[in-house]
């Protein structure tokens, strides 16, 4: 064998060639001076195997004691940093497996920061997919967010006397007379359960995380979208110190003057209303429109986002809201305490004879209305 070659051989290969060696040394023949030269490049192949594989462990070992996860290019060898690390297909994969298992022992082991039961970082193209998802939903998408610990109290105006025109040399006037509330977010759980087989768990990496994530955050984004709608249907019509009110008005037909009456009933802040409503709803509005027999917009220029946890028109009943016009992102709120990364619990057993396995993922929010004039829904 040539030197190049040798110097391609893994060190199983060497020992084998090495045990060749040693049984030709007593062939009648037997070149010994090729043989030793031969051996004494595959010893240094050898050795250079063994340097490397000290080399990586006490790599290994440096990022375990918190030195981070050193990579070499061809023009420098430069510390990799944590969004560095997080976008490596390494750690795309060993994160794919702790969803899987549970185990996070691997995809600590990428991280800089090694502590026993700190926060995993998702990797970058997950927290990228999250974000989409969030984005994609026409009410989360437009609501504000804040990521504060714990229970988040919101102030907000009730009632307020307004300015006056003060001239120099009159009476000092009255003070404010002001009436606030205060509005408390209490996170809870949104949860969704997906049942997976075991070709789906068989994807590597971000082929699985694409499928998982997909699914587990639309629903999420979907559940919280509806919380919302839920709380304004609920709001009563007059705030009170800890809620804000909502103020209904009564329509017993779809009629083309409806959305901007309901427009009318919005504070001067309420700068960029959306009309919400269910899509059945919204085919009774566009049937009004064409019933009109001249171009009108029944919307009044306002972005229709559909939600169908409001009912229909028609399968409203009394009192029940139909549609909601307000602007989202001054009348709500969303926190998320633990941030927006999804948590995944595993279960392997619940569904074992089925030979699926169910991922559990959880999302922590509080969801509250802190916009007083902001919205106004329609009942029948």
């Amino acid at each position: 064998m040539t030197r190049d070659e040798i110097m391609e051989l893994t060190m199983e290969e060497i020992e084998a060639r090495r045990a060749e060696l040693r049984g030709m040394v007593d062939v009648e023949g037997a070149d010994l001076d090729a043989m030793q030269a031969e051996a004494d490049i595959l010893n240094e192949r050898r050795a250079q195997l063994i340097a490397e594989r000290e080399e990586r462990k006490a790599d290994a070992a440096a990022v375990a004691e918190g030195a981070g996860m050193e990579i070499e290019t061809e023009k420098e060898n430069r510390h990799m940093d944590i969004m560095e690390i997080r976008k490596s297909p390494e750690y795309i994969e060993a994160y794919a497996n702790y969803i899987k298992t549970g185990k996070d022992k691997e995809v600590r082991a990428l991280l800089t920061e090694n502590a026993t039961g700190g926060t995993i970082p998702v990797p970058v193209m997950v927290e990228d997919r999250v974000r989409t998802a969030w984005e994609r939903d026409g009410i989360t998408s437009r609501v504000r967010k804040s990521y504060l610990k714990g229970n988040l109290k919101v102030g907000f105006e009730i009632s307020a006397s307004g300015a006056v025109v003060h001239a120099e040399g009159d009476s000092a006037i009255d003070p404010e007379t002001l009436v606030t509330g205060i509005v408390t977010l209490v996170p809870s759980s949104i949860k969704k359960i997906v049942e997976l087989s075991d070709e789906i768990l068989s994807m590597r990496g971000s082929e699985f995380l694409d499928y998982i994530y997909d699914e587990i955050t639309y629903q999420i984004a979907k559940k919280a979208a509806d919380e919302l709608i839920g709380k304004i249907k609920a709001a009563g019509t007059q705030s009170t110190s800890t809620s804000v009110g909502i103020p209904a008005i009564t329509s017993t037909t779809v009629s083309i003057g409806l959305v901007a009456q309901a427009l009318g009933n919005l504070s001067d802040e309420a700068t960029d209303p959306v009309v919400i409503m269910n899509k059945a709803t919204w085919a009774e509005f566009k049937k009004a429109q064409y019933a009109a027999n001249f171009p009108v917009d029944p919307f009044e220029g306002c972005e229709v986002v559909f939600n169908n946890s409001l009912a229909s028109f028609t399968a409203a009943t009394t009192g029940v809201p139909w549609l909601v016009v307000g602007d989202l992102e001054k009348g709500a709120l969303m926190n998320f305490p633990d941030g927006n990364d999804i948590e995944f619990r595993f279960d392997d057993l619940t569904k074992a004879a089925q030979d699926l396995v169910r991922v559990i993922g959880r999302e922590y929010v509080g969801i509250g209305i802190v916009g007083p004039g902001q919205f106004v829904k329609v009942t029948k």
